[in-house]
């Protein structure tokens, strides 16, 4: 039996994904779980481009963060000096297309065992002393503080300005289609899970038992929770969930 690797990442990622995958030989088809919208509010984040040439580390959370945030430059080009910290390759990948240099970019290692404001923390922690420096974490609504409490702990002034807001999954028809196969056929479909908050958005409709693959440990406990068996884990990368695939 042919298997279909659910994407579930937010509908701007889900393109590219789907076309690397093919490439490794992966049928996959998209299932976004999470719907992301402008911020509510966008003058912070036209403050925050206004003031960018006095900061000294901008955080991005997701490459969503990124293309919310860029959407506000208004012809803005981003400071030589500035550093942009963010978890994953595709955030770094988002960046450097939008003219931020690349080794301006601080990300985690390559060899790093998952890709999390902890691991970001080991490289942003070596760069140099953060006491009075000013940071902008740039996010969607809500989110963890590790990195930010991180930061502040060694004296740094930071300011969370939010760039998008999340929604739940609004599924087109084809997507719904999909989602009643998925419930038709399980064993045909493994679920790709990049997000513990999209994982809650299925709890309600009734796919527990079905097989997963998470980006991380804590995506992977969520799942687990929310009865999905087995759930393997994979870095982040077409290539490592490929992988976890075949592993499946």
């Amino acid at each position: 039996m042919s298997v279909t690797l659910l994407v579930t990442r937010p509908r701007p990622q889900c393109a590219a994904w789907l076309g690397r995958l093919a490439q490794l030989g992966v049928t996959a088809a998209a299932l976004p779980l999470i719907e992301i919208l402008p911020a509510r509010d966008a003058v912070p984040v036209r403050a925050a481009w206004a003031a960018l040439d006095r900061v000294d580390l901008a955080v991005f959370v997701s490459p969503n963060a990124v293309e919310q945030f860029f959407a506000h430059a208004g012809g803005a080009r981003w400071p030589a000096q500035l550093l942009a910290a963010c978890v994953g390759p595709g955030s770094a990948q988002a960046l450097v297309a939008r003219g931020v240099p690349a080794a301006a970019v601080v990300q985690p290692a390559a060899q790093a065992a998952s890709l999390d404001s902890e691991h970001l923390w080991e490289q942003l922690s070596e760069r140099r002393n953060w006491a009075g420096a000013r940071v902008l974490l740039l996010r969607g609504d809500g989110g963890r503080d590790w990195l930010a409490e991180r930061l502040a702990e060694c004296g740094a002034q930071v300011e969370a300005v939010t760039v998008y807001h999340r929604a739940g999954p609004c599924f087109s028809v084809a997507e719904q289609a999909l989602l009643d196969a998925v419930r038709a056929e399980p064993a045909a479909f493994v679920w790709l899970f990049s997000s513990a908050e999209a994982v809650g958005h299925l709890r309600s409709l009734g796919l527990s038992g079905q097989r997963a693959i998470a980006t991380h440990p804590r995506i992977g406990e969520a799942a687990s929770v929310a009865g999905f068996e087995p759930v393997v884990l994979a870095r982040p990368d077409p290539e490592a969930v490929t992988q976890a695939l075949k592993r499946l």
